[in-house]
Parts: C-alpha cells; structure tokens; sequence
C-alpha cells in the first residue's frame, strides 16, 4: 500500500511514522507513507495556499491551485483508489471504514486547513471524507495520523500475529471482552478459573458472552447496527 499526505504541516505528521508499529511497517516495506507539502505547489513568492472567503466572513480558505497541483501531479504518476479529505463534516471513521481501506493499493490524503478548503476541490477530487470525531482540530494532520494507525495496522504483516487484529473491538460491532495475563491472583483481584480449564470452546463462549454484555452496557448504540 502506498498513501500520499498533502499537508502544510509535514514536520507534525512524521513522527508517529518514526516509532512503534507504523515505522516497522514501512521499514518492511509493507507500506509507504509520503508527505507532500502543499506550499511546495503554490505559484507566488509568499507560497500563498490560503484567501478570505467570497461573500465575507470569517476565517480563511485553503485555495484549489495549489490542491489541483498537487493531487493532478501524483494523478500523473499512478492510479488511486480514493482521494480522501480529512474533515469534521466528513462520515465519522469506524473499524469498518478502516478495514476497506486496508484493501485499497494507493490512497491520497488531504489535510485540511483554517475554515476548509475551496468546494471545488471536494468536487473535482475528492472521493471520500472522513471525520475521526465530532469536534475541530486546527488541522487535519492529526485525524490522518489517526486514520493512517488505523489502517496500516490492518495490512497482513504488520502485526506480529495477524489474528489479533481481528478480535480487536468493533471489529463485530462488539467490544473486546476482558483480558488477563500474570499474576493469577493480584491483591485479591482474581482471573476467572474458566480461563485456565483448557476448555478453548468454554473460553471462547465465555468471551463471545463477555463481549455482548459489555457492548449491551456501554455502547448499546452497537448492537443496533
């Protein structure tokens, strides 16, 4: 997999592509992760990327030129499956989104800036938009890095065992049930005995319950998707 960051802020983007799970992924040559900065495109001697808005208003619009430059140039050198921008208004980012998305051969991500970019460029390019939350960060560079974690976790390899990935939260429109490991018994908070009978399809059932009851009590909303 191959995804390409437009971004005005590339030095905030690095870093959690340096550490833990993203940088071994890329070292593997599992993914690429590329980081386009947008001023890099513009046409003026202040790198302009960004104007008032017609018709008045507060806060300024990242501006199509530089956007239509970027994106048309990597358009130039290969196909991608989606150009994805990173917005609050977008459809909120789930497991399910995560796991297509993991599927997919080369993507495109835009960050977005002050009040949003120019219309024109969600209509000429873009092909999906993806919120990790209904608030507002000053830039979309943060919900990418949450959006690529998301994802390149998902890409066979990536983790040590590829399993794990699949009994993760939400992944059944559960929750992950409750999870031991050493000491058994630690300041009279004891592990279940069932976990240490050998019975896997005992174990496993007792998840399957665990899981039900959790989602049942803390995200109801699940269980009716």
């Amino acid at each position: 997999m191959r995804i390409d960051i437009i971004t005005v802020l590339p030095e905030l983007l690095k870093s959690p592509f340096e550490a833990s799970i993203l940088k071994r992924a890329i070292e593997a040559g599992l993914v690429e992760v590329h980081f386009h900065n947008l001023r890099d495109y513009t046409s003026d001697n202040y790198k302009s990327i960004d104007d008032t808005q017609f018709g008045g208003g507060a806060g300024m619009v990242m501006m199509v030129e530089p956007i239509d430059k970027c994106i048309s140039a990597l358009k130039s050198e290969r196909a991608y499956d989606d150009i994805i921008y990173m917005t609050p208004d977008g459809e909120t980012l789930k497991q399910g989104i995560a796991n297509q998305l993991s599927l997919k051969e080369n993507i495109i991500i835009l960050c977005g800036h002050y009040k949003g970019v120019d219309q024109r460029v969600r209509d000429m390019f873009i092909t999906r938009e993806i919120s990790i939350g209904d608030y507002v960060l000053s830039g979309g560079e943060l919900g990418a890095a949450v959006l690529c974690d998301a994802v390149i976790r998902l890409i066979p390899g990536v983790l040590g065992n590829e399993t794990s990935a699949l009994t993760d939260s939400f992944q059944d429109n559960l929750l992950a049930p409750p999870i031991y490991t050493k000491p058994r018994d630690y300041k009279g908070y004891k592990v279940p005995e069932l976990l240490f009978s050998g019975n896997l399809p005992k174990i496993e059932k007792w998840r399957e319950e665990q899981a039900y009851l959790r989602t049942k009590e803390r995200r109801p909303d699940l269980l009716e998707d």
